[in-house]
């Protein structure tokens, strides 16, 4: 299949872990739909590891555990498929997956047509218990045949973190989405780190094959599997924002069964998921600079900006740091320069605030782990 924009859903680890059933499935199924979550796009329903049985069968079949999942791996499909969602499940390329279930290593072909007969929309691949000897290109570009020839179109989100030179071949594979980081923990500090490391690789990723900077944690406030300490409103906010920004897959982390107004207001902020859906899928780079006057700003305070379908420009200005930053960018680095008799207009995506440019540029103070998100018009200069 060809994935046009990144996939919206949701992954059952980072709040469910290993405890993942049928009961949990259905439910969430049911709150994507009653909380407006599928028609803001989440339309995927991913279960992670640990849904099947610790041996495959006779036949060398994934057999699904019974105790957590009593109907099987159909039925949940067609629940979900009924309620206009998406069936997702995990596997690894590996001889185990992480939790130790059995891999799809040597069953590739196997698995991707067991998974269609089940009406699989989407497959998560991890990358645990690799033999040694073996090349990730070779694991993934296999799975990646066997997918597209099982006569079905399931989603392949290759989940390699990143390692092994991913960037370089990924594309490959037939992945729709990879991984570019090691998984994700319900702490500010997590998300720095990963925020940090997609500088040098946005020109690697393009429509049909997409960044995954991993599940969502906003709105976990410390529990669940990979609860930590939390994040603050803000903090989340700026998630959110930095991972709708740069393309990435959103995938909901968070127990949306029990899921609050505000992190509810975060995740279905239309003109923020707009950014992340442009069908241009353009790259982002680098404009502006901090009160340091270093150009580009560092690796805690920096301005991104893309240019969307319609002619607008999507304009990121982040402050990761703990203490509050003047921030600034001038229109030539957009390719706008005084020749061009143009100014911007823009809005603020949180807030609904309008902004110009003054003199070709535009500055603001961002308080600490704070971001403005900004669509921008050209229009004639006055």
């Amino acid at each position: 299949m060809l994935q046009l924009t990144p996939p919206l859903g949701w992954n059952s680890w980072n709040t469910i872990g290993n405890d993942i059933d049928e009961k949990i499935v259905c439910e969430t199924a049911d709150a994507m739909v009653e909380n407006g979550l599928r028609d803001c796009g989440y339309t995927y329903l991913v279960i992670d590891d640990s849904w099947s049985k610790r041996q495959r069968d006779k036949n060398h079949r994934l057999v699904p555990n019974e105790e957590k999942f009593p109907h099987g791996m159909k039925y949940l499909a067609d629940y979900v498929h009924a309620r206009g969602l998406k069936l997702g499940i995990y596997s690894c390329a590996g001889n185990m997956t992480c939790g130790r279930y059995p891999g799809s290593y040597e069953h590739e072909f196997l698995d991707a047509k067991t998974f269609a007969e089940w009406e699989i929309d989407y497959l998560k691949y991890d990358y645990c218990f690799k033999p040694a000897g073996d090349q990730g290109d070779l694991l993934y570009r296999r799975m990646g045949a066997a997918l597209l020839n099982c006569g079905r179109d399931i989603l392949f989100s290759a989940c390699s973190w990143g390692v092994d030179n991913t960037k370089e071949w990924i594309k490959t594979t037939g992945a729709n989405s990879w991984r570019s980081t090691v998984d994700i923990f319900d702490v500010w500090e997590s998300i720095k780190r990963l925020a940090k490391e997609q500088r040098d690789i946005q020109a690697y990723q393009s429509i049909g094959c997409f960044n995954d900077m991993d599940m969502l944690v906003t709105g976990m406030d410390g529990k669940g599997n990979v609860g930590v300490n939390g994040c603050t409103y803000i903090q989340y906010r700026t998630h959110f924002s930095l991972w709708s920004f740069l393309g990435s897959s959103l995938m909901i982390g968070c127990d949306i069964r029990e899921i609050d107004a505000k992190t509810l207001s975060i995740l279905t902020n239309r003109e923020v998921l707009a950014i992340n859906q442009d069908p241009a899928c353009r790259q982002p780079f680098i404009i502006g600079g901090c009160q340091t006057f270093i150009s580009g700003g560092d690796d805690e305070r920096f301005i991104w900006a893309k240019l969307l379908h319609n002619g607008d420009f999507a304009i990121g200005m982040f402050n990761l740091s703990d203490s509050s930053s003047n921030m600034y960018f001038c229109m030539a680095e957009l390719g706008l320069n005084r020749s061009c008799g143009k100014k911007l207009v823009m809005t603020d995506l949180w807030t609904g605030n309008v902004y110009e440019t003054c003199d070709y540029h535009f500055t603001a103070t961002l308080e600490a782990n704070d971001c403005l998100l900004l669509r921008a018009r050209i229009v004639d200069e006055d």
